[in-house]
């Protein structure tokens, strides 16, 4: 079944531990780890360096990924995007946290990611 028939609940079990994954290598600035479900596209986007300057400085300025609140899913013929209220350690307030996944080769995978 595409990714995007599936429930919410469906997507969700696949696309919460991936995004767990990815902030937690993140918060390790893990470049291995942070990019481990990511595809061939992003991959090529999301160098060693670049992850490095990001993640540097959104933890001075923001801390840490705290708590996350599912908002919606939408669903697009190839891929499904995830949208998250993202709390952080050192900013008071609620940010955006997004994923687009998709799948390939019967793996699901990020295309792109943010949090702002």
């Amino acid at each position: 079944m595409k990714l995007a028939h599936r429930s919410d609940e469906d997507i969700l079990a696949i696309a919460n531990p991936i995004m767990d994954n990815l902030m937690a290598g993140s918060t390790e600035i893990n470049h291995s780890k942070h990019t481990r479900d990511f595809t061939d596209r992003l991959k090529a986007i999301v160098s060693e360096a670049y992850l490095q300057k990001v993640c540097q400085r959104y933890q001075a300025e923001w801390g840490y990924f705290a708590d996350r609140e599912f908002v919606a899913i939408f669903r697009r013929p190839e891929s499904v995007a995830i949208v998250w209220k993202q709390y952080c350690s050192k900013q008071a307030g609620e940010f955006v946290a997004e994923l687009v996944l998709l799948e390939q080769n019967g793996r699901y995978l990020v295309d792109h990611a943010m949090v702002y």
